[in-house]
């Protein structure tokens, strides 16, 4: 994904088990990195943040001093950690 310094990008994720079952974890944070894998920010979300059962997402403004973000949906699923991570490339102009 690409997108402008600046603007508010909707990050959003699909929490699924082994057989592809959307399921709800506990504990459900958004953790944000730079493209250096350092935490810039943490969130921790709700049930506003829920779409659907399984999918969550997160209205998030992009940083003007990053040219790449990497986010980390988490939580928990029958005592075990569970994660989808992806990226977003930042252009300051087009």
């Amino acid at each position: 994904m690409m997108a402008l310094a600046g603007d508010t990008v909707r990050l959003k994720c699909h929490f699924r088990t082994f057989d592809g079952q959307l399921i709800d974890p506990a504990d459900v944070k958004l953790t944000i990195y730079d493209s250096q894998k350092q935490q810039i920010e943490q969130i921790t979300l709700d049930d506003t943040n829920k779409e659907d059962n399984g999918v969550y997402f997160y209205d998030y403004v992009l940083p003007i001093n990053q040219s790449e973000i990497i986010f980390e949906f988490s939580g928990v699923y029958n005592n075990k950690p569970i994660l989808v991570r992806d990226s977003v490339k930042i252009q300051f102009s087009k």
